[in-house]
């Protein structure tokens, strides 16, 4: 009997599993019988776009944490698939920076080549997932919404590749209570526009407020305040945007600071990240971590060293993005299939805690990237995904960092080179801060009416 495999969630990650079976089984090989679980409508996971927040149609909770007039805050260049370049798919060379209506066609322009469509069922929440020791299979329990049914199937593998950027770690200050106006998490911001004409505190100084901040920004916000609890981001931020020490409370529509200065404020977005949630998951295969680049009891960052039948996809801190799922979607794929062999539980234990004393020693943002560069450059070397120019993805970030140091409103409009096709990527035909058209007809025309800022 052919083994079966169960994808828990169709974003980037799933897509990426999908993808990693359809090319195996083009180059012959017998590949499982696939079934992907995807509690959307439609694939793309983040970047599917939903007005929504809180609850979904269902009922559930809202998947989805993007927003509108997102673009990406990091070169394309470093997240560029080696198998499906930005040229193939747009027929031509295209900007750095795209928007995420630009990410998302691309993401499923792949997989629509690919054909992996008939391996999801749509509309369905996985509820469930047990394991049975005496069988060495999973249950997948799942509801389909659009059927109305729930229905539960044995499984030789599990792949939770439903990512970890939906569940809000959101802290409450003395106040909140009684605060006049709007709070709310990253996770449910949608429109920077709901903010022009408003004095905005981000509670938070890693890269959602940093991004948050600059939607506000460029779309006509009073002010913006952010506040941290370690260090600040140190940009060189426009004369309305000031950073101060860590929130301690709010009285009426005042906000009072770590350094003792207040301000008055009249919305509060808690830029605070997410949590690693499998509510699914028994305690016994529920990965429990921070987000960190290494995180224990996955080995190789993906099989779960308890039970290696249970694979995770994306569970890292980010810098490396789509091109890592696919190293990690690859490499599942051939221990699924056969092709490697997985050491002991202790061997694994022991390479894990290796990984983790180097990422402990980790300071500088250029030493974390190349770590992260690092692992995937093992994955890779095992596998047939094509290689890539690892070393030169790191210089491109390292750019990116100068670029952003430079010029923290403006490092969008500036180009690079991929490092799949060698092609110098061209200049948007709009500043950032002037293109308030993030549609992809307006991001792909060949010239574009710049458009004044609200800001």
């Amino acid at each position: 009997m052919n083994k079966r495999v169960a994808i828990i969630g169709a974003g980037p990650s799933g897509m990426a599993q999908l993808r990693a079976f359809q090319s195996a089984g083009e180059k012959g090989a017998d590949i499982p019988d696939i079934v992907c679980f995807e509690k959307q409508k439609d694939w793309g996971g983040m970047w599917n776009y939903t007005w929504r927040t809180g609850t979904d149609e269902n009922g559930q909770p809202v998947h989805g944490s993007m927003y509108r007039y997102l673009w990406s805050n990091g070169p394309k260049e470093c997240l560029e698939f080696a198998d499906y370049t930005f040229e193939e798919h747009f027929g031509k060379p295209i900007a750095s920076y795209p928007p995420r209506e630009v990410l998302w066609d691309y993401i499923r322009g792949r997989v629509e080549k690919a054909g992996v469509r008939p391996y999801i069922r749509f509309n369905t929440t996985v509820r469930q997932v047990s394991f049975d020791a005496a069988t060495k299979k999973f249950t997948v329990t799942a509801q389909d919404f659009s059927a109305g049914t729930t229905v539960s199937e044995d499984f030789d593998y599990v792949v939770n590749a439903c990512g970890h950027f939906s569940t809000p770690n959101a802290p409450t200050f003395p106040g909140f209570e009684s605060f006049g106006g709007r709070i709310l998490h990253a996770h449910d911001f949608r429109d920077a526009l709901e903010f022009k004409d408003k004095d905005v505190l981000l509670v938070g100084s890693s890269y959602s407020a940093e991004d948050i901040g600059s939607q506000c920004y460029k779309y006509g916000a009073k002010s913006i305040t952010s506040c941290y609890r370690t260090a600040p981001m140190g940009y060189h931020w426009p004369d309305n945007w000031e950073e101060k020490p860590l929130l301690q409370r709010v009285r009426g529509n005042i906000a009072y600071f770590a350094d003792d200065t207040h301000k008055r404020i009249d919305a509060i977005i808690l830029c605070t990240g997410y949590q690693h949630h499998f509510p699914f998951l028994p305690d016994d295969l529920r990965l429990k971590t921070g987000n960190r680049l290494w995180p224990l009891n996955l080995y190789k960052g993906i099989f779960w060293e308890d039970n290696p039948g249970l694979i995770y996809l994306g569970m890292q801190d980010l810098w490396y993005s789509f091109n890592m799922f696919d190293a990690q979607a690859w490499y599942a794929r051939d221990v699924i299939l056969g092709r490697i062999t997985l050491p002991p539980k202790t061997e694994m234990i022991v390479h894990s805690l290796a990984w983790r004393a180097k990422e402990e020693k980790l300071v500088t943002n250029q030493e974390m990237f190349e770590f992260q560069g690092s692992y995937i450059q093992e994955l890779l070397d095992a596998t047939d995904y094509p290689s890539f120019d690892i070393e030169g993805v790191n210089r491109t970030f390292l750019e990116w960092k100068h670029d952003k140091h430079h010029d923290i409103m403006g490092y969008r409009n500036k180009s690079y080179r991929s490092l799949m096709t060698g092609t110098q990527s061209p200049p948007h035909h709009t500043p950032w801060l002037s293109a308030l058209d993030d549609s992809m007809e307006a991001y792909l025309g060949e010239a574009a009416p710049a458009l004044k800022a609200a800001s």
